[in-house]
Order: C-alpha cells, then structure tokens, then sequence
C-alpha cells in the first residue's frame, strides 16, 4: 500500500537515499540546505515621556538595543536627594546638591539681599526726600530782615533769635479758655525772646527779658517801607514788637546789642501746646511746688510729665515767683532744653505715627525769616538739644539792676558778651 501522496514516486521521496530497512542498502550523505537568514524582528518603539528624568537600568533590562524593562517603580519622584547614594542624573540629583527640586535652579541669596537692600534705600530716600519737601513747604517764611535797616557786621556762628508769642491765632474760644490765654486773636505781643548762639565752641542760650529795659532806634515800617526816626526814649523790649512786629523786635535787639541776627524763628501759644502733646509730653523736674491763677499752674515738686496745656502754664508763669520775668525766662531755658532733648529720639524721628503730628503741629504756627531753610530750622533745633549738655550754657542778658520796674543791662557785660560771640569763643561772661 502506497501511504504517499498521489504522484508522488520513490524518486520524490529521495528513492533509496535514506534507505529502506537493513537489506544493506547505504544511505546516501546528508542533503546540503540551503541557508536561509531571518529578519530581525522590528524592535518595537516606545515614545519618550514627556520631559521626565530618565528611568535607572533595572536588574533584568536588555542593554546595546534590547527592549528595556519598565517596572512601574519611577512615578516622577526626584531622586538623589541630599547625601542619598547613587547617581545623579543631570539635574542637580546627586549627592550633595542641596536637595535642589527637578528644573528649579538654586536661588541666588546673594543677588536677592543686594536687591532687597537698594529698594530699601530708594524707599527711604523716596520718604526722606517727600517729607523733606512736605515740611518745607509748610514753613511760614513771613519775615522779611532785608527791611531791618543799619545793621551790625556778623561774625562767626549763627544767630537765631526765638520768640514765643502770645498770637492767639487758629485758637478757638475753647482753646483759649482751656489754656488760660484769653484776650482777641492776636495781642501782638512776646512773652518771651531769646538769642540762639550755635557756633564751634558749642550753644550757647541768651534769654532777654521781655521788661527789658531797650532804646528804640530809627527803622523802616514793615508794611509801608516809611522811615521812622529814633523817639529816643526807654521803654520795655517786647513793644518793638507790638509797634511794628518781628522786623522792628530784629532791629531793636541788633541795635541795643550789636549782635547782627541770621534768622527768626516765631511759634504762638497754639503751636507750642500742640508739640507737646503731639510727643506724649515732656518730662519735667521741677524743684519746688508753685501755682499761679493767671497762667493755670499748679505744679507739686519732682519729676512729672507734662501735656500742652500744663506745658504752656509752666513756661508762662511770672507772679508766683519772686524775680518774676528773671524766673520765667530760667523755666522757658530749661522746658525748651527738655522738649528737643526729647523729640530728637529714634522713638520720634523713626516712628512716622508720632513724626509727622509733631512736625504738622509746629511747623502749622511757625513763622519765620524768608531766607531759613529746613535745614537751618533743624540746625536750630538740634543746637537747643545741646543747650544743656556738652559745653552748652544757658543764661540771661547780664543786668545791673532796674529802672521803673524794667530790667536793665549792664552795658560792659553786654559789649564783651557780644565780642565772644562774634568770635565764636567760649562764653565767660556771667549774666550777674
């Protein structure tokens, strides 16, 4: 039976070449087949995700072009950070890179302080230079020392002349009743006059009496620019101001002193008690009880601190004691050393919510000459802080005695003051 398929013969089936059984038939040598070379099979393309770090070799991958085995384990996790093993992939993952997070740069501390510090700076000196513009602008600048007529050469230093007057102006009825002023809106006259040395050989604080006894010299009027002649007689230094004003009041004192005045500073009763107050008051040793109906002081001795109403009483305040307007003017020294001793404070100066208030309330009622600056203002200022301390003094026009209740001046004293002054040297002269 033929098991083959159809047509096919022994020849198709190699004939005898393999053989057929043990019948000593030998089979032939083996066949040559030809080689046949297989395709590679296309190696399958994975698409790269999007921007990640690449995956670490695992244990088991296929390197040189194998497919790649893919556990699952990397889920985007940044590695190698701090002192972690193994190694970094380009990013900043390796050890001892600080930890940095995948694609964020370090930031550069060094470059943000210098950048922080230059806006602090322009910030400030944006705020310094707007308040310095602020206050400038509010400054009165009313008097006018260019009228002041034949006037005494000047000398080393500067000469301020402070005046404390009893102008009643922005006040209201209450004010005044609360303050013990009374009278209109304007008495036009001084309660109180000082000359402010500031030269080389420190301040140096000269209070003039408002009953001094002063010649009234030629001058020309403030408002109609007329020549008045000199009347030639005595009468007390605070009505130079009540006749003709703060120009006259300048020309009265170079007159009777020879001292020439650089600048004018005024401030009234409104003004004064406002600073106080805008401060937080000042602190005060007073020595011995007082109390006086007229101005409204009641004072029990020791250290207190005053508000403005209590402030303007204590500055005012002549009956309750025995050297009257001598008293008085010691009291004005001393408070006046104490108010810019206090305000000139970091706790002031640096504090915008005490800063401002204080420098609004003064700067409201100050009237001054045309020519003092912001600055010339400040350098009063601070010289009136050192009144009391460093090589300061404080001390009345030297005086010989009275005339019809007036004080006079002891004229030799006056002269060498004056000279010292001038040249800036160190006060000796004694006021009694």
């Amino acid at each position: 039976m033929n098991d083959w398929p159809e047509g096919w013969s022994d020849d198709n089936r190699g004939g005898n070449r393999y053989g057929r059984g043990s019948a000593g038939e030998q089979p032939e040598s083996a066949r040559s087949m030809p080689h046949v070379q297989r395709r590679p099979a296309p190696q399958r393309q994975h698409p790269a995700p999007p921007r990640q770090r690449p995956i670490p070799q695992q244990p088991g991958g296929y390197d040189n072009g194998g497919p790649q085995y893919d556990s699952g384990y990397n889920t985007g996790q940044v590695y190698g950070g701090g002192n972690a093993g193994g190694r970094g992939s380009g990013h900043g993952g390796g050890p001892g890179d600080g930890g940095h997070t995948q694609g964020r740069p370090a930031p550069d501390w060094r470059r943000r302080i210098k950048i922080g510090a230059l806006s602090l700076v322009v910030v400030v000196l944006g705020v310094s230079i707007g308040t310095y513009f602020w206050a400038d602008s509010k400054l009165k600048r009313e008097v006018d020392l260019s009228k002041v007529i034949e006037r005494p050469e000047g000398g080393d230093g500067t000469n301020y002349l402070i005046v404390g007057s009893d102008s009643r102006e922005g006040m209201t009825a209450e004010d005044k009743k609360k303050l013990h002023t009374g009278g209109p809106k304007d008495q036009g006259r001084t309660d109180s006059m000082m000359i402010l040395h500031d030269g080389s050989n420190g301040p140096t604080l000269i209070s003039l009496p408002r009953d001094s006894n002063v010649e009234i010299p030629s001058f020309k009027g403030s408002d109609s620019n007329k020549l008045y002649p000199g009347r030639g007689r005595f009468t007390k230094l605070n009505a130079a101001y009540a006749m003709d004003g703060p120009e006259l009041l300048v020309r009265t004192v170079e007159f009777n002193t020879g001292l020439r005045i650089d600048h004018y500073c005024e401030i009234g009763f409104g003004g004064f008690a406002k600073i106080v107050d805008a401060i937080g008051g000042v602190e005060l040793d007073i020595p011995k009880a007082f109390k006086d109906k007229k101005s409204g002081a009641d004072f029990q001795a020791g250290k207190q601190t005053l508000n403005g109403e209590q402030s303007l009483a204590f500055v005012r305040t002549r009956y309750a004691f025995a050297q009257a307007d001598l008293a008085r003017t010691k009291n004005q020294q001393k408070f006046l050393a104490a108010l810019a001793s206090q305000t000139a404070t970091p706790s002031t100066i640096l504090n915008p919510f005490k800063l401002y208030p204080t420098m609004g309330a003064g700067l409201d009622t100050l009237v001054v000459d045309k020519d003092m600056s912001l600055w010339s203002l400040s350098q009063m200022f601070f010289a009136m802080k050192d009144v009391t301390g460093g090589d300061g003094k404080s001390m009345n026009m030297p005086m010989s005695g009275f005339r019809n209740g007036n004080v006079v001046w002891d004229k030799a004293k006056v002269k060498q003051l004056v000279e010292q002054l001038k040249n800036d040297e160190k006060v000796t002269v004694t006021e009694n």
